[in-house]
């Protein structure tokens, strides 16, 4: 549990989401031990232990959907014909598993804080910066082109003239979720139109809001902050800021036993005669190489 822990931080640290699996009840003969805790990434990796090769594989797939939607959910994996009466809320995960165990498992995600950057030294950036932080975000205002950004950051360049392009270049390179330039309409076209004249894809600088924020008219920059809040707090409501990372795995069905696989990095895979196969387990894995050509059949029948 410790371990575990201890690679939740790490990964709360440096903003990675997570999903936090834990072990509620188990029917014997299982692998799987009552409060056993493990975490799946985004990705796929697992650190920790919730079961064996029968479960391990359902829990991965179904890890990811949490994070990808953010929202936790209560397994049972088996057999159905183990269980009656199943109440609501739960989702039934149907595993072949030749020791006829089951296992009861809550997935949780662990989603990182939305991070706003802002660049610039302005009473406006520093405001900005403050009422992000009252929201929870991760809110920094930094200077020049010393900044870190990514996919999933909110960036608001904030310069008042001082180097805006070079600055919006820096920006536009980090591909961030959300990119503003505080600053006249007037000024935003000069900004883009130096960039496109250097070579920048019209794809990218269509995506620079300018000026950054909501329109409420001449108001003053501690307004403008509170705009610009809104705008960012708008369009993560609205979907158009993705809050949450996408899945990107696909599903695959066992041809051995039937079960559902996400077809990530590390699972049991073989190919031949042009298609590739995905397992549960390397014991499936076994099986088919024994009788590739039955298993192949019964799959497309």
């Amino acid at each position: 549990m410790r371990t575990v822990l201890e690679e939740a931080a790490e990964l709360t640290r440096t903003g990675q989401p997570f999903a936090l699996a834990t072990v509620v009840w188990r029917q014997g003969p299982s692998s799987s031990q009552q409060g056993s805790h493990a975490i799946i990434t985004a990705d796929g990796e697992v650190h920790g232990w919730i079961g064996g090769a029968c479960a391990e594989p359902a829990v991965i797939r179904e890890a990811r959907q949490v994070i990808a939607t953010g929202t936790g959910r209560l397994l049972l994996l088996g057999s159905p014909e183990q269980f009656g009466t199943v109440p609501d809320g739960m989702v039934i995960v149907p595993i072949s598993c030749q020791s006829e165990g089951a296992v009861e498992v809550f997935i949780e995600p662990v989603l990182p804080v939305p991070q706003l950057v802002i660049v610039g030294d302005s009473p406006m950036a520093h405001t900005l910066a403050s009422l992000a932080r009252v929201l929870g975000w991760r809110a920094e205002v930094a200077a020049g082109t010393d900044f870190e950004a990514d996919e999933r950051s909110m960036v608001v360049v904030a310069t008042q003239g001082h180097d805006d392009e070079r600055v919006l270049e820096r920006a536009l390179a980090a591909r961030p979720a959300y990119l503003g330039l505080v600053g006249s309409r007037k000024r935003g076209t000069a900004v883009l139109g130096y960039l496109a004249d250097r070579g920048v894809p019209a794809e990218q600088l269509d995506r620079v809001r300018v000026p950054a924020g909501l329109n409420l008219g001449r108001i003053s920059h501690t307004e403008i902050a509170v705009a610009i809040l809104a705008e960012l707090v708008q369009l993560r409501a609205g979907g158009a800021i993705a809050a949450l990372p996408t899945a990107t795995a696909k599903d695959a069905v066992d041809p051995v036993c039937g079960m559902t696989v996400s077809t990530g990095a590390g699972t049991p895979s073989m190919t031949g005669d042009g298609d590739t196969y995905y397992f549960c387990s390397a014991a499936c894995r076994r099986a088919f190489e024994k009788d590739p050509t039955g298993y192949a059949k019964a799959r497309t029948l």
